[in-house]
């Protein structure tokens, strides 16, 4: 499969495409993800993109889609991907379908996780993590047994600086000046699956009506 992964933060993206990926063998990839890698191998754009990091600037779509280019033609990419958190913009979007038609490929769709603003809220300000090992907890639903200790390793179990309630309404505000456009342009390109839903049995049944 080729999806890209849209809906704001708290939606459920990651834990979708890491069902996704044990499904057909797709492949997670992230802007981050692209843009760590490419400072680890060295490359002459990954090279560049450490250089606009350490100055502190914005890594450009041009180096960004330099970057992406040269990911989605590496060997693990060929039973598909799936794009988490990119493109963010209509130009970034623009950019990677003329990207897509110049490697010979098109995407399957672009699946939209609706989520209502409440149950984000919600949901990432009842979440807590495990500052030592990742590990994810809600205080309401699946909370540590000893609070603020992990149950896995017994790291102090934390909430984020971005997961305070004005700190999510910040980051939802700025997915819908930006990213949400993305919906229109892809439902506007035939493209759109809209799922009102973060379970994983609606949404694989959303795509594979789809697909």
């Amino acid at each position: 499969m080729k999806i890209i992964l849209l809906g704001p933060p708290g939606a459920g993206k990651g834990t979708i495409a890491k069902a996704l990926m044990q499904f057909d063998g797709s492949v997670q990839i992230s802007t981050g993800d692209i843009l760590r890698s490419a400072i680890a191998a060295g490359t002459e754009l990954g090279k560049q993109v450490e250089a606009a990091m350490a100055a502190g600037d914005l890594v450009t779509d041009e180096l960004i889609m330099g970057i992406m280019e040269q990911r989605l033609q590496q060997e693990d990419c060929k039973k598909g991907y799936l794009l988490d958190g990119f493109p963010r913009t209509i130009p970034q979007a623009e950019a990677l379908k003329e990207l897509l038609a110049k490697l010979g490929e098109k995407l399957d769709c672009a699946l939209e996780l609706d989520i209502p603003t409440d149950v984000i809220v919600d949901r990432l300000t009842s979440r807590r993590t495990c500052v030592k090992c990742g590990e994810i907890f809600n205080v309401k639903y699946k909370p540590p047994a000893v609070e603020g200790i992990c149950d896995v390793c017994g790291g102090d179990v934390v909430q984020r600086d971005d997961e305070t309630e004005e700190a999510i309404q910040n980051r939802l505000q700025v997915y819908n000046d930006q990213t949400a456009p993305l919906v229109e342009f892809y439902r506007n390109g035939g493209l759109l699956v809209s799922v009102p839903s973060s379970d994983i049995d609606d949404v694989m049944a959303a795509i594979k009506s789809r697909i």
